[in-house]
């Protein structure tokens, strides 16, 4: 369970966020609020979750929200998870698109027609192959566990040694990978959970463990030195909170807590380690991805550019120190080229995971929403989840997701303060402290209600300034004509998501004052309907 756990939560959250505000403000700011906020917030919201559900008969963190705090509550945090979900997909397609796309110019001589983004994409999807054939052995054949992971985990390994001899065919443009990414979410979102989502996230689990001993190992005993500056001087509130994201604190997690992992408990003492626990994992996570920054100079942070090729090449730095006893390894050696594919798929294994378990979450929500339960709705429901991303990627500019992150990362720590919340007035309705999830309530929710205030703001000026588009051909420019301003879209899903936080939180003040009448003895305003 941990490891599905474990593979669920942790996708580009923990890996884009800390290195993309590492090259903004330097890596000592990044690590102290992950070290900081990962221990007394993202843990604790993990875990306060993942317990609420248990107590309240594995239910999700909106029906526990309508229990306690009415139904007005409810219908304005699913709306608020659905659109929060959107742009997990949609922020996540995008960096995921751009790890399998072209040639990477610092490997472009290795092997003559070596495509690193080719061989990324063919070793992820024969690792989607292999989550599936697995299923089936266990579903049908009944084959025992330990004889799967003997057979399928180093057949993972495998796929990524085949990646790098046949990734020179996979070269698609980048439009035509996110079609690819999320026409997969919705057929994932739909089939049995048995035959791709438990095998893969098993599977996952294992990449994921690999991947944080081999960063664990290079930053311990790799013999590299930081290089990168320990702070830069730019604006670190609110928005370095807001980037790292998942990195230490997550309300994504809220969801999987109580959609899945709830109701596979053995026990409820099991709540700590995997709540808790898998979080800190993710925490460790996120600080291995900030030393393939911190190992590098200013100018090859600028030069490698991405977080997804900055940390696949960290890694695959790591991993070759090992292997060679601390020597550097030629780039374009096979040692290289398996270890920098194996890097980059390691994040793409991250992503995957959270990519179908979104889509799939988002058509339980529209689903219980509108009360239609069946195979078409549901493939309706998959359809929208996966379509809005799909027509705003295509629509916008490339290269636009680090505005769309910040967004995403706004939202997504908003929602772990409104489960905050909703976990505050159980516990304060059961007469129990809590101090413990209320102050880091405070602090996310100041956080991230500032971060959407400023993003509003953009929004408005850009609107104004009759930015509605941006020309293709520069993509900082103004213009009636070329594509969709990212700045224009997350201005208005800002102002959604606003709506519906302020809310929800008046709905819990309210709940919570209800208490306090009935603990008083006055007559108690009867809930919301």
């Amino acid at each position: 369970l941990m490891s599905q756990h474990f593979s669920a939560i942790a996708a580009a959250g923990p890996i884009v966020g800390p290195i993309a505000a590492c090259l903004a403000v330097g890596w000592l700011p990044a690590l102290l609020w992950i070290v900081v906020g990962v221990v007394l917030i993202g843990a604790v919201h993990d875990f306060s979750a993942l317990v609420a559900s248990v107590r309240h008969g594995a239910h999700s963190v909106a029906d526990i929200a309508k229990q306690h705090l009415g139904k007005r509550a409810y219908l304005a945090l699913v709306a608020f998870i659905w659109i929060a979900l959107l742009y997990v997909i949609l922020a996540f397609t995008a960096v995921t698109a751009d790890t399998f796309k072209g040639v990477s110019e610092d490997l472009a001589g290795a092997r003559g027609t070596f495509n690193k983004g080719g061989a990324v994409a063919a070793a992820s999807a024969m690792y989607l192959v292999l989550a599936l054939i697995m299923g089936v052995c266990q579903r049908y054949l009944k084959a025992p566990v330990w004889l799967l992971t003997l057979i399928f985990v180093p057949a993972t390994l495998g796929c990524v040694w085949l990646g790098t001899s046949v990734g020179q065919s996979w070269n698609l443009p980048v439009n035509a990978w996110y079609a690819i990414i999320l026409g997969y979410c919705l057929v994932a979102s739909m089939l049995p959970m048995w035959l791709l989502q438990q095998p893969r996230g098993y599977l996952g689990g294992f990449v994921l463990y690999i991947a944080i001993a081999v960063g664990l190992a290079g930053v311990l005993a790799g013999g590299f030195t930081i290089e990168y500056p320990a702070v830069m001087d730019q604006l670190l509130f609110p928005f370095l909170f807001v980037t790292i994201a998942c990195g230490a604190c997550s309300g994504f997690h809220g969801l999987i807590c109580g959609g899945t992992t709830s109701r596979q408990i053995a026990k409820e003492s099991h709540c700590r380690p995997i709540g808790f626990g898998a979080m800190l994992l993710e925490g460790l996570v996120a600080v291995i991805a900030l030393s393939t920054v911190m190992i590098l100079t200013s100018q090859a942070a600028a030069k490698a550019g991405a977080p997804a090729q900055i940390y696949g090449d960290g890694l695959a730095s790591f991993f070759v120190a090992l292997v060679t006893g601390g020597a550097r390894a030629q780039e374009g050696s096979a040692l290289w080229l398996f270890a920098a594919t194996f890097g980059a798929m390691a994040f793409s294994t991250f992503v995957f995971d959270t990519l179908d378990v979104s889509t799939r979450l988002g058509r339980y929500l529209l689903q219980e929403l509108f009360r239609t339960p069946g195979k078409v709705a549901g493939v309706l429901a998959a359809g929208a989840t996966a379509g809005v991303p799909l027509a705003v990627l295509l629509l916008a500019e490339p290269g636009s997701w680090r505005q769309f992150w910040t967004l995403f990362g706004t939202s997504n720590q908003l929602l772990a303060a409104l489960t905050l919340l909703g976990v505050t007035v159980w516990l304060y309705k059961s007469g129990k402290r809590v101090w413990y999830v209320f102050l880091p309530m405070l602090f996310v929710m100041a956080v991230t209600l500032t971060a959407l205030s400023i993003q509003i703001w953009l929004g408005v000026r850009a609107g104004m300034d009759g930015a509605w588009r941006i020309a293709p051909a520069a993509a900082g420019g103004g213009g009636s004509g070329g594509r969709l301003n990212p700045v224009i879209v997350n201005a208005a899903v800002a102002i959604a998501l606003l709506g519906l936080g302020l809310a929800f939180i008046v709905q819990g003040m309210r709940a919570a004052a209800r208490v306090r009448r009935e603990r008083a003895g006055a007559p108690a305003a009867s809930p919301a309907a």
